[in-house]
C-alpha cells in the first residue's frame, strides 16, 4: 500500500503509476517489433487469435462504471473484497509495511509471521493465536462505508454475490446474509473442536465469552481446544466457495474489487472468471494487475489492463476504499442515502455497547461493542415489519 494517492489521478483507465512493464528495454521503441514479432509466434503456436474487444464502457472511468449501472446494464454484480475494506475500521490489513498485522506479530515470539495462521503451529503452540484473536476479535470493530455500499447494492437488487477474504464477519454487521456472501478464507463467526472424533459446533458468541475470559477456549464435551473456522494456510477453502464461482462468475455483468492486491490464490483468480464483455472496477490503494502472464503478453489475457492501448474495460481508482464507494455513490445519486445509513447503524452499534457496558457484571470482559448476530438479529426483529424483504 505505499503508492502515493497524490501522484496518481482517482479515476480512469490511465490512473495507475508507471508500471515495471513499461520501463527498460520495454520502453524502446526500437524493440517493438521484436515484441510484437514474439505475440505473432506465440499466437500461432498456441493457435490463438489476436482479438479486437468491443467497446464496453462509454469511457474508462468511474463516470463510465456509473453510467453503465445507471443504463441498467448490470443485475449481477460480483463484489471481490479484501482487508483494505475494513482498515478504516481499525482493522490492519496483512502487507502494509509499518502497519500490517504481519509486521506487528514480533511480541508474540513466532519463528516467521505466518505460523500464526498454520495448522501446525497451531497444534503445538495455540497462544499466540488466541491472543490476536482477543485484538481483533469481532465484535469491537464498526463496518466502514465499503461494506454499507455493498449492502446497498444488495438492497437495491444489483448484488449477486459478495466474495469475501475478510474473516472479520463485518460483511454480517451490515446484514448480508448467507446467500449473499462467501467467506473464501473461513469466518469467526462459527467454531468447531479440533479434536476429528468430535466436531462440536459453536457459536460466535460462545467463542467471544472463552476468548475475553480464559486462556484457551476447550469443548465442553472433549476438554480439546476449539479453533474459529477461519482457513489457515495449508488447509482447503471451503466447499461452497469453489461450487459457487463455478455458477457465480459466468453470469457476473460488473465485477468489483475493493481492498486486496489480489496476491492470494486461489481467490485472486477469481478476476478472470468473467467473461470478457464484463467490466471490472478496482478500488484499491494501489494499481494490481493479476493475470496470466503468457496470456497477457499475448495481449489476449484475463490480466487487469488500465493503461494499454488494448484496455476496453478495467477502470482503477487509487485510493481509500470508502472514498472509492463514496466517489460512485456520489454518480449514482446514492450518496447522501448511503452517508445516512452509515451515520444511523453507527449510532445503534454505539447505544447497543453503551447499553451492553452499563449493564455488565463488574467481572465481565470489557468488550466494545455486542456481537454481529446479535446486533443484526435485534435491529431487523425491530424494523422487520417495516420493510420490505432484502
Amino acid at each position: 500500500m505505499s503508492e502515493s494517492e497524490a501522484s496518481v489521478p482517482k479515476t480512469g483507465a490511465s490512473s495507475g503509476s508507471e508500471s515495471a512493464d513499461s520501463q527498460g528495454e520495454a520502453s524502446d521503441p526500437t524493440d517493438a517489433p521484436e515484441m510484437d514479432f514474439l505475440r505473432n509466434l506465440l499466437s500461432r503456436s498456441l493457435d490463438l487469435r489476436e482479438q479486437r474487444p468491443t467497446k464496453i464502457l462509454e469511457e474508462l472511468s468511474l463516470e463510465g462504471i456509473a453510467k453503465y449501472i445507471l443504463n441498467k446494464k448490470c443485475e449481477k454484480i460480483i463484489c471481490m473484497v479484501g482487508a483494505g475494506i475494513s482498515t478504516s475500521a481499525g482493522i490492519p490489513d496483512f502487507r502494509s509495511p509499518g502497519t500490517g498485522l504481519y509486521h506487528n506479530l514480533q511480541k508474540y515470539d513466532l519463528p516467521y509471521p505466518e505460523a500464526i495462521f498454520e495448522t501446525g503451529y497451531f497444534k503445538q503452540h495455540p497462544e499466540p493465536f488466541f491472543a490476536l484473536a482477543k485484538e481483533l476479535y469481532p465484535g469491537q470493530f464498526k463496518p466502514t462505508v465499503c461494506h454499507y455500499f455493498m449492502r446497498m447494492l444488495r438492497d437495491k437488487g444489483l448484488l449477486l454475490r459478495c466474495y469475501t477474504q475478510n474473516i472479520d464477519t463485518l460483511e454480517r454487521v451490515v446484514g448480508l446474509k448467507d446467500e449473499d456472501l462467501i467467506e473464501a478464507h473461513g469466518t469467526f463467526y462459527t467454531s468447531h473442536c479440533t479434536n476429528s472424533a468430535c466436531k462440536k459446533q459453536y457459536n460466535l458468541d460462545w467463542m467471544k465469552t472463552q476468548i475475553f475470559t480464559k486462556p484457551l477456549p476447550k469443548c465442553e464435551q472433549c476438554n480439546s481446544v476449539v479453533k474459529p473456522d477461519i482457513v489457515f494456510f495449508g488447509e482447503s477453502l471451503p466447499q461452497r466457495f469453489f461450487a459457487t464461482m463455478e455458477s457465480d462468475f459466468p453470469k457476473c455483468d460488473l465485477l468489483i474489487i475493493m481492498g486486496t492486491s489480489l496476491q492470494v490464490q486461489p481467490f485472486a483468480s477469481l478476476a478472470s472468471r468473467v467473461s470478457d464483455t464484463t467490466p471490472r472496477l478496482l478500488i484499491n490503494k494501489e494499481i494490481t494487475r493479476q493475470g496470466n502472464p503468457v496470456m497477457a503478453l499475448l495481449g489476449l489475457g484475463t490480466s487487469l489492463d488500465f493503461d494499454s492501448e488494448r484496455a476496453y474495460r478495467d477502470v482503477a481508482y487509487v485510493g481509500s476504499c470508502d472514498d472509492g464507494c463514496l466517489a460512485l455513490a456520489d454518480l449514482l445519486g446514492w450518496k447522501e442515502e448511503l452517508e445516512d445509513i452509515v451515520k444511523e447503524e453507527h449510532a445503534l452499534i454505539d447505544s447497543k455497547a453503551e447499553g451492553a457496558q452499563g449493564t455488565a457484571s463488574p467481572g465481565a470482559p470489557d468488550v466494545k461493542k455486542s456481537s454481529p448476530e446479535t446486533e443484526r438479529s435485534k435491529q431487523e426483529a425491530d424494523t422487520e415489519g417495516d420493510k420490505p424483504a432484502g
